[in-house]
Protein backbone atom coordinates (compact mmCIF):
# COMPACT_ATOMS: atom_id res chain seq x y z
CA UNK A 1 0.00 0.00 0.00
CA UNK A 2 3.23 2.11 0.49
CA UNK A 3 4.66 1.81 -2.66
CA UNK A 4 0.87 2.42 -4.40
CA UNK A 5 1.18 5.46 -2.25
CA UNK A 6 4.80 6.47 -3.64
CA UNK A 7 3.48 5.72 -7.09
CA UNK A 8 0.80 7.84 -6.74
CA UNK A 9 2.85 10.99 -5.34
CA UNK A 10 5.32 10.28 -7.83
CA UNK A 11 3.04 10.18 -10.79
CA UNK A 12 1.43 13.84 -9.33
CA UNK A 13 4.84 15.41 -9.52
CA UNK A 14 6.09 14.22 -12.39
CA UNK A 15 3.72 14.08 -14.98
CA UNK A 16 5.72 14.03 -18.10
CA UNK A 17 8.41 11.78 -16.54
CA UNK A 18 5.14 9.36 -16.88
CA UNK A 19 4.06 10.23 -20.31
CA UNK A 20 7.19 10.05 -21.31
CA UNK A 21 7.70 6.27 -19.78
CA UNK A 22 3.86 5.75 -21.26
CA UNK A 23 5.05 6.32 -24.78
CA UNK A 24 7.92 4.34 -24.38
CA UNK A 25 6.14 1.39 -23.20
CA UNK A 26 3.64 1.85 -25.75
CA UNK A 27 5.70 1.99 -28.79
CA UNK A 28 8.05 -0.89 -27.04
CA UNK A 29 4.79 -3.05 -27.15
CA UNK A 30 3.56 -1.72 -30.88
CA UNK A 31 7.37 -3.55 -31.40
CA UNK A 32 6.55 -7.04 -30.08
CA UNK A 33 3.21 -7.46 -31.72
CA UNK A 34 4.29 -5.58 -34.64
CA UNK A 35 3.48 -8.97 -36.81
CA UNK A 36 -0.36 -8.51 -35.40
CA UNK A 37 -0.90 -4.75 -35.44
CA UNK A 38 0.26 -3.98 -39.31
CA UNK A 39 -2.02 -3.75 -41.55
CA UNK A 40 0.29 -4.99 -44.03
CA UNK A 41 3.47 -6.52 -44.74
CA UNK A 42 6.19 -4.11 -44.41
CA UNK A 43 7.79 -4.82 -47.67
CA UNK A 44 4.54 -5.60 -49.31
CA UNK A 45 4.79 -3.37 -52.59
CA UNK A 46 1.87 -2.07 -55.07
CA UNK A 47 3.01 0.11 -57.55
CA UNK A 48 -0.73 1.14 -58.51
CA UNK A 49 -0.60 2.59 -55.05
CA UNK A 50 2.68 4.53 -54.78
CA UNK A 51 2.71 7.83 -53.01
CA UNK A 52 -0.62 8.14 -52.01
CA UNK A 53 -2.31 10.38 -49.78
CA UNK A 54 -3.18 9.35 -45.94
CA UNK A 55 -6.61 7.80 -46.53
CA UNK A 56 -8.68 5.06 -44.72
CA UNK A 57 -6.52 2.18 -46.30
CA UNK A 58 -3.32 3.60 -45.77
CA UNK A 59 -3.51 5.73 -42.40
CA UNK A 60 -0.23 6.96 -42.97
CA UNK A 61 -0.07 7.02 -46.97
CA UNK A 62 2.67 4.67 -48.88
CA UNK A 63 6.10 5.14 -50.30
CA UNK A 64 7.28 5.34 -53.88
CA UNK A 65 7.06 1.59 -54.02
CA UNK A 66 3.73 1.40 -52.88
CA UNK A 67 4.36 -0.05 -49.47
CA UNK A 68 2.70 1.09 -46.11
CA UNK A 69 3.99 3.76 -44.34
CA UNK A 70 2.77 2.70 -41.22
CA UNK A 71 3.37 -1.11 -41.49
CA UNK A 72 6.28 -0.06 -42.10
CA UNK A 73 7.12 2.80 -39.13
CA UNK A 74 5.68 -0.16 -36.82
CA UNK A 75 8.04 -2.65 -37.86
CA UNK A 76 10.74 -0.03 -37.81
CA UNK A 77 10.03 0.34 -34.14
CA UNK A 78 11.46 -3.21 -33.53
CA UNK A 79 14.85 -2.08 -35.14
CA UNK A 80 14.94 1.07 -33.27
CA UNK A 81 14.31 -0.03 -29.88
CA UNK A 82 16.65 -2.78 -30.83
CA UNK A 83 19.63 -0.62 -31.62
CA UNK A 84 18.91 0.87 -28.11
CA UNK A 85 18.81 -2.17 -26.40
CA UNK A 86 21.52 -3.61 -27.30
CA UNK A 87 23.45 -0.45 -27.34
CA UNK A 88 22.73 0.11 -23.44
CA UNK A 89 23.36 -3.41 -22.62
CA UNK A 90 27.26 -2.67 -23.92
CA UNK A 91 27.87 0.54 -22.81
CA UNK A 92 26.31 1.16 -19.35
CA UNK A 93 28.24 -2.18 -17.91
CA UNK A 94 31.57 -1.21 -19.69
CA UNK A 95 31.39 2.50 -18.67
CA UNK A 96 30.38 1.58 -14.68
CA UNK A 97 33.27 -0.73 -14.92
CA UNK A 98 36.25 1.54 -15.96
CA UNK A 99 34.97 4.37 -14.36
CA UNK A 100 34.56 2.64 -11.15
CA UNK A 101 38.37 1.09 -11.85
CA UNK A 102 39.31 4.66 -11.97
CA UNK A 103 38.21 6.36 -9.39
CA UNK A 104 38.75 3.77 -6.52
CA UNK A 105 42.22 2.55 -7.88
CA UNK A 106 43.42 6.29 -8.63
CA UNK A 107 47.16 6.85 -9.59
CA UNK A 108 48.15 5.72 -13.40
CA UNK A 109 45.14 3.62 -13.67
CA UNK A 110 42.98 6.57 -13.30
CA UNK A 111 44.77 8.58 -15.72
CA UNK A 112 44.88 6.23 -18.17
CA UNK A 113 41.61 5.17 -17.98
CA UNK A 114 40.25 9.18 -18.13
CA UNK A 115 42.62 10.14 -21.26
CA UNK A 116 41.02 7.48 -23.11
CA UNK A 117 38.00 8.74 -22.30
CA UNK A 118 38.78 12.36 -22.55
CA UNK A 119 39.67 11.32 -26.35
CA UNK A 120 36.27 9.87 -27.03
CA UNK A 121 34.57 12.61 -25.36
CA UNK A 122 36.58 15.19 -27.34
CA UNK A 123 35.48 13.85 -30.68
CA UNK A 124 31.36 14.18 -31.83
CA UNK A 125 29.83 11.01 -31.02
CA UNK A 126 28.14 10.57 -34.54
CA UNK A 127 31.27 11.40 -36.39
CA UNK A 128 33.21 9.13 -34.42
CA UNK A 129 30.61 6.54 -35.38
CA UNK A 130 30.51 7.43 -38.98
CA UNK A 131 33.96 6.76 -38.72
CA UNK A 132 33.44 3.27 -37.48
CA UNK A 133 30.59 2.40 -39.29
CA UNK A 134 32.87 3.26 -42.59
CA UNK A 135 35.26 0.86 -41.95
CA UNK A 136 33.76 -2.15 -40.65
CA UNK A 137 30.84 -1.43 -43.09
CA UNK A 138 27.43 -0.97 -42.98
CA UNK A 139 24.45 -2.97 -41.32
CA UNK A 140 22.99 -3.34 -38.19
CA UNK A 141 25.63 -4.66 -36.06
CA UNK A 142 28.07 -2.76 -36.83
CA UNK A 143 26.04 0.31 -35.98
CA UNK A 144 25.32 -0.90 -32.80
CA UNK A 145 28.84 -2.09 -32.16
CA UNK A 146 30.31 1.86 -33.80
CA UNK A 147 27.36 3.81 -31.19
CA UNK A 148 28.25 1.14 -28.31
CA UNK A 149 32.02 2.07 -28.78
CA UNK A 150 31.34 5.91 -28.63
CA UNK A 151 28.73 6.04 -26.15
CA UNK A 152 30.29 4.57 -22.76
CA UNK A 153 32.54 7.60 -22.13
CA UNK A 154 29.91 9.49 -20.26
CA UNK A 155 28.71 6.34 -18.52
CA UNK A 156 32.54 6.20 -17.15
CA UNK A 157 32.81 9.92 -16.12
CA UNK A 158 29.47 9.70 -13.93
CA UNK A 159 30.77 6.45 -12.22
CA UNK A 160 34.15 7.81 -11.71
CA UNK A 161 32.36 10.81 -10.25
CA UNK A 162 30.25 8.37 -7.85
CA UNK A 163 33.20 6.52 -6.88
CA UNK A 164 35.52 9.45 -5.86
CA UNK A 165 32.66 10.09 -3.01
CA UNK A 166 32.63 6.90 -2.06
CA UNK A 167 35.63 5.28 -1.93
CA UNK A 168 36.66 6.92 1.34
CA UNK A 169 33.05 5.92 3.19
CA UNK A 170 33.57 3.83 6.34
CA UNK A 171 31.83 0.89 5.07
CA UNK A 172 34.79 0.57 2.30
CA UNK A 173 37.38 0.92 5.06
CA UNK A 174 35.62 -2.00 6.83
CA UNK A 175 35.72 -4.09 3.93
CA UNK A 176 38.92 -3.24 3.03
CA UNK A 177 39.83 -4.07 6.84
CA UNK A 178 38.24 -7.61 6.53
CA UNK A 179 40.53 -8.27 3.51
CA UNK A 180 38.41 -7.42 0.15
CA UNK A 181 40.21 -7.12 -2.77
CA UNK A 182 40.21 -3.77 -4.50
CA UNK A 183 38.62 -6.08 -7.57
CA UNK A 184 35.78 -7.49 -5.17
CA UNK A 185 35.41 -3.99 -3.53
CA UNK A 186 34.39 -1.91 -6.97
CA UNK A 187 32.59 -5.04 -8.20
CA UNK A 188 30.36 -5.79 -4.74
CA UNK A 189 30.09 -2.62 -3.04
CA UNK A 190 30.80 0.59 -5.21
CA UNK A 191 29.36 -0.78 -8.75
CA UNK A 192 25.93 -1.48 -6.96
CA UNK A 193 26.07 2.03 -5.27
CA UNK A 194 26.35 4.00 -9.09
CA UNK A 195 23.43 1.85 -10.26
CA UNK A 196 20.80 4.85 -9.87
CA UNK A 197 23.46 7.04 -11.87
CA UNK A 198 23.82 4.77 -14.26
CA UNK A 199 19.97 4.19 -14.93
CA UNK A 200 19.39 7.93 -14.57
CA UNK A 201 21.88 8.34 -17.65
CA UNK A 202 20.94 5.09 -19.84
CA UNK A 203 17.23 6.79 -20.12
CA UNK A 204 19.04 10.11 -20.83
CA UNK A 205 21.09 8.88 -23.11
CA UNK A 206 18.49 6.83 -25.22
CA UNK A 207 17.31 9.94 -26.74
CA UNK A 208 20.71 10.65 -28.20
CA UNK A 209 21.56 6.86 -29.29
CA UNK A 210 17.92 6.89 -31.34
CA UNK A 211 19.20 9.83 -33.59
CA UNK A 212 22.65 8.17 -33.92
CA UNK A 213 20.80 5.36 -35.59
CA UNK A 214 18.37 7.22 -37.18
CA UNK A 215 21.50 9.22 -38.96
CA UNK A 216 23.68 6.27 -39.49
CA UNK A 217 20.09 4.66 -41.26
CA UNK A 218 19.81 7.92 -43.28
CA UNK A 219 23.04 7.67 -44.80
CA UNK A 220 22.86 4.07 -45.73
CA UNK A 221 25.18 3.23 -42.86
CA UNK A 222 22.70 1.37 -40.76
CA UNK A 223 20.01 -0.87 -41.23
CA UNK A 224 20.03 -2.09 -45.64
CA UNK A 225 17.13 -2.19 -47.80
CA UNK A 226 14.57 -3.33 -47.52
CA UNK A 227 14.38 -2.97 -43.71
CA UNK A 228 12.30 -0.90 -42.48
CA UNK A 229 13.88 1.45 -40.06
CA UNK A 230 13.27 5.21 -39.69
CA UNK A 231 16.62 6.94 -40.57
CA UNK A 232 16.19 4.87 -44.20
CA UNK A 233 12.70 5.96 -44.94
CA UNK A 234 13.71 9.73 -44.29
CA UNK A 235 16.26 8.83 -46.94
CA UNK A 236 14.31 7.53 -48.88
CA UNK A 237 11.36 10.10 -48.66
CA UNK A 238 13.34 13.63 -48.70
CA UNK A 239 13.16 13.42 -52.33
CA UNK A 240 9.39 13.81 -52.26
CA UNK A 241 8.73 15.81 -49.65
CA UNK A 242 8.00 18.82 -51.67
CA UNK A 243 4.70 17.05 -53.21
CA UNK A 244 4.74 14.08 -50.74
CA UNK A 245 5.37 15.03 -47.59
CA UNK A 246 3.95 12.07 -45.73
CA UNK A 247 6.86 9.88 -47.23
CA UNK A 248 9.49 11.74 -45.02
CA UNK A 249 7.90 13.44 -42.64
CA UNK A 250 6.01 9.98 -40.72
CA UNK A 251 9.17 8.52 -39.59
CA UNK A 252 10.47 11.79 -38.83
CA UNK A 253 7.70 12.29 -36.50
CA UNK A 254 8.28 9.01 -34.52
CA UNK A 255 11.79 9.65 -34.28
CA UNK A 256 11.09 12.81 -32.26
CA UNK A 257 8.08 11.39 -30.35
CA UNK A 258 10.20 8.73 -29.39
CA UNK A 259 12.98 10.60 -28.76
CA UNK A 260 10.93 12.84 -26.76
CA UNK A 261 9.53 10.71 -24.81
CA UNK A 262 13.24 9.37 -23.40
CA UNK A 263 14.17 12.73 -22.43
CA UNK A 264 11.02 13.11 -20.17
CA UNK A 265 11.61 9.49 -18.87
CA UNK A 266 15.20 10.71 -17.65
CA UNK A 267 14.03 13.82 -16.41
CA UNK A 268 11.48 12.06 -14.59
CA UNK A 269 14.14 9.26 -12.90
CA UNK A 270 16.80 12.28 -12.30
CA UNK A 271 14.27 14.15 -10.04
CA UNK A 272 12.64 10.74 -8.89
CA UNK A 273 16.46 9.19 -7.86
CA UNK A 274 17.67 12.40 -6.25
CA UNK A 275 17.44 12.43 -2.58
CA UNK A 276 17.39 16.16 -2.88
CA UNK A 277 14.05 16.39 -4.99
CA UNK A 278 12.16 13.93 -2.28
Amino acid sequence: MIADLDMGVTARRHPMAVTGAAIVLIVAAIAILAPLLAPYAPNAQSLADRLQPPSAAHWFGTDELGRDILSRLIFGARVTLGIVALVSVVTAPVGLLLGCTAGYFGGWVEATLMRVTDVFLALPRLILALAFVAALGPGIENAVLAIAVVSWPPYARVARAETLALRRAEFIDAARLAGASGGRIVLRHIMPLCLPSMIVRMSLDMAGVVLIAAGLGFLGLGAQPPTAEWGAMIATGRQYMLDHWWVAAMPGIAIAVLSLAFNLLGDGLRDWLDPKQR
